[in-house]
């Protein structure tokens, strides 16, 4: 799916809009929600345009070249509404038939979920919900308790499962501040008392999943860092590009020319080579496994060279982006420059737990 020259040119006049006022702007929003991006992983018999993995993932990268803000929006909320494949079905196609709905929340297990009967009572404080002032809804974990005791798996460990709230019963934090990705508004949220179905529990795990399509049984782990990654390789992309504009007009500077250019040129197409190399092989090994789990075949160690990879990658970005910064000069460093934000927002998305290295 490719994008066309009016969501390019929408995407790029309303950018700036999205940054200055901390959210997608009404814009951005009614483009996402007329191309389906939110339902990226929505099947068609609910309104949604059931991509493939593969095509999913070049949409995002194409996105994020664009506006990471919102490329990272999109990315985040079409993967929590990809829990429509693990949700009680006949609450999925109630939920998923409106045209604006929208999954999102936190994957941390910064709440309790108390069993009482066929419901469960929910408390809690959780970071990081993306899109929150559009939210439709809210997903989240919370740790299983029973009489005030935790509740234990097979393991022996707290016993942790997924819920989604009505956004009526959140109360929205407003403490999203960041030097980038400022658009995603991925602002904290909390429950008090709040109590729901048990149909509002599930499990993110293909056994469990409640859909037949062939992506809810796609591991969610696999899935998050390839979507994670697209996002990342999108702006690294266009960071890229617009350094090699920046080089061909400094280029003009006959002192430039002489002392800087030819050494210049060289890093930046050794860099633009290895992004070449290194998205041939991730979108290989993406590309390669949803085909194996078409056909039935064994994709163990291609889920983890996808895990190894992704965080390679991601840390070669980062390293690159650092070498090539300083030589943006004074225009590279003002706030409303292209080259600016993106530098900011993919410093911003590398406080993401899932694509770190450890130290």
């Amino acid at each position: 799916m490719q994008l066309s020259s009016e969501d390019i040119a929408i995407l790029k006049d309303n950018q700036a809009k999205g940054i200055h006022q901390k959210t997608l702007s009404d814009g951005q929003l009614e483009l996402i929600f007329r191309r389906k991006w939110f339902k990226i992983w929505v099947p068609p018999a609910l309104g949604g345009l059931g991509l493939s993995l593969p095509e999913g993932l070049n949409l995002l990268a194409d996105l994020a070249y664009w506006d990471g803000g919102l490329a990272w929006t999109v990315t985040l909320c079409s993967g929590a509404n990809l829990f429509v494949g693990f949700i009680d079905p006949v609450l999925g196609d109630q939920i998923f038939k409106t045209d604006r709905v929208c999954f999102g929340g936190s994957g941390q297990a910064s709440g309790t979920a108390t069993r009482e009967g066929e419901h469960y009572r929910l408390r809690g404080f959780w970071r990081y919900a993306t899109g929150a002032p559009h939210l439709t809804h809210f997903t989240l974990n919370a740790a299983i308790q029973d009489a005030g005791k935790p509740v234990l798996d097979e393991k022996g460990e707290p016993l942790i499962k997924s819920f989604f709230v009505d956004r009526n019963h959140a109360l929205v934090h407003y403490d999203w501040d960041t030097f980038g990705l400022e658009a995603t508004a991925s602002h904290s949220f909390s429950l008090e008392d709040i109590l729901v179905d048990v149909s509002q529990s599930f499990e993110i795990d293909a056994a469990k999943s409640t859909r037949s399509e062939l992506l809810y049984q796609y591991p969610f782990m696999p899935f998050a860092e390839l979507t994670l990654l697209a996002n990342f390789t999108g702006m690294y992309k266009r960071f890229l590009d617009l350094i090699e504009k920046l080089f061909v007009l400094k280029s003009n500077q006959s002192k430039w020319e002489k002392t800087e250019s030819k050494e210049a040129f060289r890093v930046l197409d050794d860099f633009q080579q290895d992004y070449v190399n290194r998205t041939e092989a991730i979108m290989n090994l993406a590309a390669l496994s949803w085909e194996n789990l078409h056909d039935g075949n064994d994709n163990a160690a291609i889920y983890e060279q996808i895990g190894i990879q992704s965080r390679d990658f991601v840390e070669s970005i980062l390293t690159n982006t650092i070498r090539l910064y300083p030589h943006t000069g004074i225009s590279g460093a003002a706030i409303e420059h292209e080259i600016n934000i993106i530098f900011r927002n993919i410093f911003t998305a590398s406080q993401h737990k899932l694509l770190q290295k450890s130290l």
